[in-house]
């Protein structure tokens, strides 16, 4: 066995970090308030162009206090990119709401205009359109946003771009999370950057950021004394936290190109093995590759995922299944999902693999993944 552990994908500092944290330890900013939360917003506001941001806790709070500010409650609907993690759809059930999933277009991975479009169309007709959309830009990669943004503003429902897993992505030429009301990333340790744990929510409406700060800070209303009218969270990146992210933001350009190269290693080194296929780059996009996925034609090879999964566990490796469907998760068995005629998210977390995608691999590293994986597929590929 190796002795050394390959990570999907692990925190990677840039050098920096550490002093923006021990600065707040000197002035003793360790509260969730501070210069490095000040500044952190700042960065993020002037690398997507958004007019505001907001610092939280998690990507998962950006979503909660996004749908909250919306004002979704009880008994609305709100739709949601099935293929994704569950942290995309648990606050709309916070809310009270309902998810209604709609699948993946084969070409993105990502939310299917014609699907939304279908879903629109049918909750029209029930007098009961979606009171959000929350679009999730997988692995590094943004949906069709302009399809999605003219469906969804010829509907009058808003847009919550959940970018959590693409920051740093664009579609013709704009930045993820930007296309939307409102848009969230998540620095959780696996992010192409990360602040430990923490999130961010931006917008280019100042007055729906004021409200998140102000609900993530408990609602507290501007009085001597603790005054709440309304329900509040406590949501507040902490300003250590933030020092972390600051000297993250500094690299997060090197993070990409690296990133970048690791998938295109993974491409040559495959390149002739016709049972894999990559997760595509749509035509006018920036992929940022925050992980390397591949499919596995199943009528070109017998193995699973999940076999050379466990064959690089055994190497000390780490791999992962592409996200399992919402909807075919038992939380949301009764939930609405619209799909096409074939169910595409389905498909892709049966045959789909997020290979190894650290920024810290070495080329030879990446190269062993290569070749184990490869002693595999070329055993069992079926000629036609």
């Amino acid at each position: 066995m190796v002795s050394n552990r390959v990570f999907l994908s692990s925190p990677h500092m840039g050098g920096n970090e550490e002093k923006y944290v021990s600065d707040a330890f000197e002035k003793n900013w360790i509260a969730p308030l501070g210069e490095n939360v000040d500044e952190f917003e700042n960065q993020i506001r002037q690398y997507t162009g958004a007019n505001a941001a907001c610092a939280v806790s998690s990507g998962t709070g950006a979503i909660h206090l996004a749908l909250d500010v919306l004002n979704v409650g009880r008994g609305d609907v709100v739709f949601c990119s099935s293929l994704t993690f569950v942290a995309s759809a648990n606050p709309i059930l916070y809310m009270g709401a309902t998810p209604v999933f709609i699948d993946s277009e084969m070409d993105s991975w990502n939310m299917s205009p014609n699907l939304l479009e279908k879903a629109m169309r049918y909750y029209r007709m029930k007098g009961k359109l979606p009171k959000a959309v929350i679009v999730v830009n997988l692995y590094g990669q943004s949906a069709r946003m302009d399809r999605i943004m003219e469906i969804c503003d010829r509907y009058g429902v808003p847009v919550i771009e959940d970018a959590a897993e693409s920051l740093g992505a664009e579609y013709q030429g704009q930045p993820s999370g930007t296309f939307g009301k409102i848009g969230v990333f998540s620095f959780n340790g696996n992010k192409i950057i990360t602040t430990s744990g923490g999130g961010m929510m931006i917008s280019d409406d100042e007055l729906i950021i004021k409200k998140a700060l102000k609900k993530a800070t408990q609602s507290k209303e501007a009085a001597e004394h603790y005054q709440h009218n309304e329900v509040g969270y406590n949501y507040r990146l902490s300003n250590i936290s933030a020092g972390i992210g600051r000297g993250q933001m500094e690299v997060l350009d090197d993070r990409i190109a690296k990133k970048r190269a690791i998938f295109e290693q993974y491409v040559d080194g495959f390149g002739d093995v016709s049972a894999v296929d990559f997760m595509p780059e749509i035509e006018g996009s920036f992929h940022t590759r925050w992980l390397s996925t591949m499919l596995i034609d199943p009528a070109k090879s017998s193995v699973t995922p999940s076999r050379i999964i466990k064959y690089l566990a055994q190497e000390n490796i780490e791999a992962r299944p592409v996200w399992k469907p919402l909807h075919m998760q038992p939380l949301f068995e009764t939930c609405p999902y619209f799909r096409g005629e074939q169910d595409n998210a389905k498909y892709l977390f049966e045959h789909g693999l997020c290979l190894p995608s650290d920024t810290k691999m070495t080329e030879e590293e990446i190269n062993r993944v290569i070749t184990l994986v490869r002693d595999l597929l070329p055993i069992h590929r079926i000629i036609a």
